[in-house]
């Protein structure tokens, strides 16, 4: 076993990955740009080596930086999180050139699997379902609309090299080929430095279903079930549950075996994530496969009793799995919020900003994995996201009454986040039912803008400290910008645009309370 591993990333994150190493009495090294000098895992660390400024293209994108810390530190191996150098098969082979341990699968693995195109081979080749599409990059306009057409409408334009949402594209006629393969190369050359892009078709309303594995030097493959990623925003994942509502033993076993021999194809030894779009009537179809530990992995650890951190560093140090596939069961039902320094009431953009008060749920079955802290500065330099909160219960409605008590017990103050959001979304009958598709969120946000909620509701986040008349000079306020708003609205806007939202409104409230 390893005796120091330098973490090679940040926030919350890197907080998981620093509480796993010392649980396996292993010593931590965390790195920091500028902007994360006094961050959570900084603290945390046993040690801590500065890599740059603020912008991760300066600091948690250099690999030889963090290698050359590695190094200096005299750590054994180099754990990489997810986001930022997690799947660049240029690092993992850098590391391996180094003499380190990669904490992950191994560069071969990751190029393989990394490029969308080869993995739709490798998956094809394994006998797994794949969405009928190209399983090569396009090579222009005229060979985007020939496979479209051969393929028949709607098809979706992905990035060969990348993930997200990034240079993502739904096309529904042959007159948005040109704009979405245009935009769509840009953006992936941007995101990935690689503007290869291919077409598969386009399944409508799919549920996001994802198969966690581990697999270990020997020849072990496990699959530890599904999560239920179908709630996106924007193509990202927003809330996340294991296991499915819709699903059944039968159908995991498919999709499970499935899974294993992707990762038996792809010569994979690590923890990772095979991804499948399943459609109304149940067939399931090949996506692609995350070479890291997933955002979404508490929800898998808590219904399994698995540490996948734990078994992932193991699996590097030339370990054998723990566990054989008879010995996973599944006992109940996890639901994950991620929650976002985003603002709700203004198209959830960013809110970076000083954490000013921060009172964080506990009690039975609820797990907050966090990386912020009261009177830390939320930077502008990276993803907002600052906690992941997650509920066990028994049943999946036990599990949503936990997740509402937790989110109830949840206050941050000074910033923005989502879990206003999220009250909202738990509240919604569709949710509830468990009939949701990656179509949900927008369905929602129609179903809210329609609502035309009262104009001067209480805020859901409103400051533990704020005094009665402040609470009185904020509603006198709001209440007289609903007046004006709605008086100015012309007469051919819906009723729903003439007033503010209820998120709206406690955004204002809040902002009003914290100057």
């Amino acid at each position: 076993m390893f005796k120091k591993i330098l973490i090679a990333n940040r926030g919350e994150i890197a907080v998981r990955l620093i509480r796993a190493c010392h649980d396996l009495g292993i010593a931590a090294v965390a790195v920091y740009s500028d902007a994360d000098r006094k961050a959570l895992h900084v603290r945390l660390a046993d040690e801590a080596c500065h890599i740059g400024e603020s912008p991760a293209a300066q600091s948690y994108l250099v690999g030889e930086k963090i290698i050359d810390a590695a190094m200096k530190s005299g750590a054994e191996g180099i754990h990489p999180g997810y986001g930022f150098l997690s799947e660049r098969e240029w690092f993992a082979r850098a590391v391996e050139d180094s003499g380190l341990n990669f904490i992950g699968p191994s560069s071969a693995s990751i190029e393989l699997m990394g490029d969308k195109t080869n993995a739709r081979i490798a998956a094809e080749k394994a006998g797994a379902p794949i969405v009928p599409g190209t399983t090569k990059a396009l090579t222009d306009e005229a060979d985007a609309k020939a496979v479209a057409e051969k393929i028949g409408y709607p098809v979706m334009m992905k990035a060969a090299a990348g993930g997200g949402g990034k240079g993502m594209r739904i096309i529904r006629s042959s007159d948005e080929i040109g704009a979405a393969f245009s935009m769509a190369g840009a953006e992936a050359l941007s995101a990935f430095g690689d503007a290869s892009v291919y077409l598969e078709k386009y399944i409508e309303r799919p549920r996001h279903i994802e198969i966690q594995i581990a697999a270990d030097k020997f020849g072990n493959v496990v699959h530890l079930g599904e999560r239920e990623c179908s709630i996106q925003r924007r193509h990202q994942k927003v809330i996340e549950e294991c296991p499915a509502s819709f699903n059944d033993a039968g159908l995991r076993a498919r999709m499970g075996e499935a899974a294993v021999r992707i990762t038996r194809a792809a010569n994979y030894h690590s923890v990772g994530t095979v991804e499948f779009l399943v459609d109304a009537d149940r067939n399931f179809y090949f996506l692609e496969m995350n070479t890291r530990l997933q955002v979404e992995h508490p929800v898998t650890e808590i219904v399994t009793g698995v540490d996948l951190v734990r078994e992932q560093i193991r699996i590097a140090a030339g370990e054998k799995l723990s566990f054989t596939q008879e010995d996973i069961h599944w006992k109940g039902s996890a639901i994950e919020c991620r929650i976002y320094a985003e603002d709700p009431a203004n198209n959830f953009l960013p809110s970076p900003g000083k954490i000013t008060k921060l009172r964080t749920p506990s009690g039975p079955g609820v797990r907050d994995d966090s990386g912020v802290y009261e009177g830390w500065e939320v930077p502008i330099f990276y993803d907002p996201m600052i906690s992941k909160l997650v509920a066990w219960g028994s049943t999946r409605h036990d599990a949503v009454a936990k997740m509402k008590r937790a989110l109830s017990e949840y206050h941050v103050g000074g910033i923005r986040t989502t879990i206003p959001f999220f009250r909202e979304v738990l509240e919604d009958e569709e949710f509830v039912s468990g009939g949701i598709d990656t179509g949900y969120i927008g369905r929602f946000m129609e179903r809210r803008k329609a609502a035309d909620p009262p104009p001067a509701e209480m805020p859901q986040e409103m400051p533990a400290d704020i005094d009665n008349a402040g609470l009185a000079a904020a509603f006198v306020t709001a209440l007289s910008f609903s007046r004006q708003n709605g008086s100015a609205s012309s007469s051919t806007e819906s009723r729903a645009d003439q007033q503010s939202s209820k998120w709206k409104m406690a955004g204002r409230l809040t902002a009003l309370n914290s100057r």
